[in-house]
């Protein structure tokens, strides 16, 4: 088991970074983290992804990851700037083994039993079930982790703090909640209440 799998079980929720620009991905991890939250996924999909991880990785209270890695320059550079972990939306092979090299957590994306065993076999720590919404929500996790015991996994797409109860109840480990939590609109309007409550709700599943 990585290292890292214990604390992201504790941690229950991991907020999925993805904003249109960098300045306001940084602002969402500020307010977020302020709130009580230290574990953040850092899209590839935001500006400057590797510097702003870089920046964030550089505070020891966070954990910082690295989310929608594409290819293997893309893991290499996310890797030398202090991801912990990295997420891919498919199983790739080669960022798997750019991410075991390193020491770091590996997490590829999966939907069906088949694309679970390949996301084993190359070496998956935690393997992300997305879109989970779309791919049949709780019911389709639990038939997942009815077949695949012991299994770290984690759904995100269309994953929320009301939602994220029957996601946990059906074997999750832990979630991803993005859109929901990293409200862009909320952020760019400087309403920081909103989001500190979308982060104390998401903080509440602690105690589930």
């Amino acid at each position: 088991m990585h290292s890292l799998i214990p604390t992201l079980r504790r941690a229950r929720v991991v907020p999925v970074i993805r904003t249109h620009a960098t300045a306001t991905a940084e602002t969402a991890v500020r307010w977020l983290h302020e709130a009580g939250m230290r574990i953040f996924e850092i899209t590839m999909t935001v500006p400057d992804a590797p510097a702003l991880i870089r920046d964030l990785a550089s505070d020891p209270d966070l954990v910082v990851g690295a989310g929608t890695v594409r290819d293997v320059a893309s893991a290499e550079a996310c890797i030398a700037a202090g991801a912990r972990f990295l997420v891919t939306p498919w199983v790739d092979p080669e960022v798997a083994r750019v991410a075991k090299a390193a020491g770091a957590g590996m997490m590829p994306g999966a939907m069906t039993p088949t694309e679970v065993r390949a996301a084993l076999a190359a070496g998956a720590d935690v393997v992300k079930i997305f879109p989970a919404s779309s791919a049949g929500g709780p019911s389709h996790l639990r038939a997942l982790s009815a077949v695949f015991p012991g299994v770290a996994f984690c759904p995100t797409g269309g994953v929320d703090a009301r939602n994220a109860p029957d996601y946990l109840a059906a074997g999750a480990a832990f979630v991803g909640i993005g859109g929901k939590l990293v409200d862009e609109a909320a952020i760019l309007a400087g309403d920081r209440a909103s989001v500190r409550r979308a982060a104390e709700d998401a903080l509440g599943l602690m105690h589930i």
